[in-house]
């Protein structure tokens, strides 16, 4: 294995240096990615080179492995005046040491182990779900509720607030929460009743009830932008303030209110949503972050677009043409981390891990009651090929404003 890192540093370098020169980005204008900026501007003197040959790569202003590694052995020869066998040596001892170490299955899964462990969990209370999902919402991932409108997903994120304001003696985070509620949907009244149902301890001491509303700052944006802007003017308040949970409660209704405003405007502006500032967010102060997205008509073929979804040939797509999709699309899908597909049929609600680097395919029977989402059983049920990615909505009761038609959103 050693012996390969010469032969890959020595033609990644100077190609890309050659690739550069010929399109005019050599200079200040050439970025290099942060790994190999720092393994190429490691400084040859302190390789363990002989002094000999540290003193004569010094002498030409050879100083970096990059300098070093860009010239082809013949020229090092001539510029340094030594036996190309000394040049052999001394590519191989640059190459060793500037190359980042080599790490095994067994090594990145104990270390995401560790990471996992560090990062920690934000527990539901259910416990099926807590057992399908490592110990509850991870940290540091953006964790999306995709469902049909009142199926239980902000009930589910009322019950996840309360949790992450929790005493940490009661199994909360002892922290607070910032609830962006994008639909004015957003109840202090059922939270509270939750709240009582769920923890009578707490929430029937005289004061607590208000302590654990105070925690969780309730923002309503009516824009992309102005959500944008909030997340941008939060991010270092994330830690200064010991915000545990951030929830988003829903984006997919206000991107396609973003989308009806600018069609009508310019057919060539499409909203942007912020999917990769909000996966840096969530890194950054490695906290859980939940968002809701709705579901909508799709394509016979749409289905097949998501590879982290099953095949499954044995179905034909008409048995399939009552069902919905996610909103966001694709793009959105692959940025979550972990997607709980809340669906209705057979007379039965399901929580179903759609998505998950923890778990397999699952799906648990739910029902919403005074404390909030409650799982029927905590046997969950696998699911496979197509069904995985499938939202249905049988016997949901809508608003006319909400009702499934064609693509739009419910």
């Amino acid at each position: 294995m050693p012996s390969l890192f010469p032969v890959l540093l020595r033609i990644e370098f100077p190609t890309l240096i050659q690739h550069s020169r010929r399109l005019g980005t050599l200079g200040p204008r050439l970025e290099w990615q942060a790994p190999q900026r720092e393994m190429a501007n490691k400084l040859v003197a302190h390789m363990g080179l002989p002094q000999s040959i540290a003193n004569r790569l010094a002498a030409r202003n050879i100083r970096t492995a990059k300098d070093a590694l860009s010239l082809p052995e013949f020229d090092l020869m001539t510029l340094l005046g030594v036996d190309i066998k000394d040049v052999k040596e001394a590519v191989a001892r640059i190459s060793e040491v500037a190359c980042p170490p080599h790490q095994t299955a067994l090594s990145l899964l104990e270390e995401r182990l560790m990471n996992d462990t560090a990062g920690g969990r934000l527990p539901t209370l259910l416990t099926g779900l807590d057992d399908a999902l490592g110990g509850g919402i991870p940290f540091g991932v953006l964790t999306e509720l995709v469902g049909p409108s009142g199926i239980g997903k902000s009930q589910f994120c009322l019950k996840l607030s309360l949790l992450a304001a929790l005493p940490a003696s009661f199994g909360g985070l002892d922290g607070r929460v910032i609830y962006i509620d994008t639909e004015s949907k957003f109840s202090s009244r059922r939270m509270i009743e939750i709240g009582r149902n769920s923890f009578p301890k707490i929430f029937h001491s005289e004061g607590m009830a208000q302590e654990m509303a105070g925690r969780i700052i309730v923002l309503r944006q009516t824009s992309l932008s102005e959500i944008t802007e909030s997340l941008q003017q939060m991010k270092l308040k994330l830690l200064q303030h010991e915000v545990k949970l951030l929830v988003i409660d829903s984006m997919a209704a206000l991107i396609s209110g973003e989308k009806g405003s600018s069609s009508s405007m310019s057919g060539n502006h499409q909203p942007k949503c912020p999917f990769s500032f909000l996966k840096s967010i969530a890194e950054f102060s490695r906290i859980p972050i939940v968002v809701t997205n709705q579901v909508r008509g799709h394509n016979n073929d749409e289905i097949s677009q998501y590879s982290f979804l099953g095949k499954d040939t044995d179905r034909s797509v008409e048995k399939f043409e009552t069902h919905h999709v996610a909103a966001l699309g694709i793009q959105w899908a692959h940025a979550v981390t972990i997607r709980l597909i809340f669906e209705a049929h057979s007379g039965q609600k399901f929580i179903k891990v759609a998505k998950s680097p923890f778990s397999p395919p699952l799906a648990f029977p739910f029902t919403v009651c005074s404390s909030g989402v409650t799982l029927l059983s905590d046997d969950g049920i696998e699911m496979i090929g197509q069904e995985i990615g499938m939202i249905r909505c049988q016997g949901l009761s809508m608003d006319s404003g909400n009702a499934i038609k064609g693509n739009k959103l419910c």
